[in-house]
């Protein structure tokens, strides 16, 4: 079992950023793929990033390319979402996600809420 907390999110005014913290606790073996997903009001949750198990891959939603930089701290149990130049559709829940495979998340955290003011 993992158990998976977010923290970061916030109130921020349109082009402004904000920086998404997960924290993992149980079996936390740097085994899982992480990454992060948001569900806006009145919407399917959608994949936002995702990091590999060493952090050496990353993906993208194309929507957040080039803007959002997902990483990880394997020894601290850690995952980051910085989101940048952030845009009023970025309104949602974000949540932090583990996966042993990339079809499917097998853990997920329950989720900040990202507010962004035009």
């Amino acid at each position: 079992q993992v158990q998976l907390v977010e923290s970061g999110g916030g109130l921020v005014q349109a082009g402004g950023s904000l920086r998404l913290s997960c924290a993992a606790s149980g079996r936390t073996d740097s085994r899982y793929i992480m990454g992060w997903s948001r569900q806006a009001p009145g919407k399917e949750r959608e994949f936002v990033a995702r990091i590999s198990q060493s952090g050496g891959m990353t993906f993208y939603a194309a929507s957040v390319k080039g803007r959002f930089i997902i990483s990880r701290d394997n020894a601290k149990n850690t995952v980051n979402l910085q989101m940048n130049s952030l845009k009023p559709e970025n309104t949602a829940v974000y949540y932090c996600e583990a996966s042993a495979s990339y079809a499917a998340s097998d853990y997920w955290g329950q989720g900040t809420q990202v507010t962004v003011s035009s």
